[in-house]
């Protein structure tokens, strides 16, 4: 008997292929990990490999996570750009450059919500206005997501 295929949420990063980010009838299988331990998928319609990064702000990036996080705690905390090099240790490019991924980002998503889903710009602030009404209920680390992704929709 054969095994079930298992259902991975990846989807295809080529911009080039019919397929790109696109959920439905999409042929991706998993290929192995990367010297950095980031699991890499195969798409068959395009035949291109990537990573489980790709397309995010952590893509092609040498610091960890848990650095790149606190970075990001960092700068919610409305330090400077040179503070949070100091008390790091990490070059004011790299932070630089990791803050202008992050807005891009952060970029990205607002079209997404206006062109893709077809919301106005008026309906993405009143659900920022609604998330932000409804944090009492919320745990501490998602208030904090959400405090850097609105600033960082500033930013942009």
């Amino acid at each position: 008997m054969a095994r079930l295929r298992s259902k991975n949420k990846a989807v295809c990063q080529n911009e080039e292929c019919s397929y790109y980010r696109k959920e439905g009838g999409k042929e991706i299988t998993q290929q192995g990990k990367n010297y950095a331990g980031h699991q890499r998928f195969l798409c068959k319609h395009c035949k291109v490999v990537f990573v489980e990064t790709k397309g995010t702000p952590m893509y092609n990036r040498k610091l960890s996570e848990r650095k790149i996080k606190a970075i990001c705690k960092e700068l919610v905390e409305k330090k400077g750009v040179r503070a949070v090099e100091r008390s790091m240790h990490v070059h004011r490019d790299t932070i630089s450059d990791l803050l202008h991924s992050l807005a891009m980002h952060a970029k990205e998503m607002t079209a997404y919500l206006v062109h893709d889903l077809g919301l106005s710009t008026y309906e993405v602030d009143e659900l920022w206005t609604f998330v932000k009404k409804n944090l009492k209920g919320l745990s501490p680390t998602t208030i904090n997501s959400l405090n850097r992704a609105k600033q960082l929709l500033q930013l942009a």
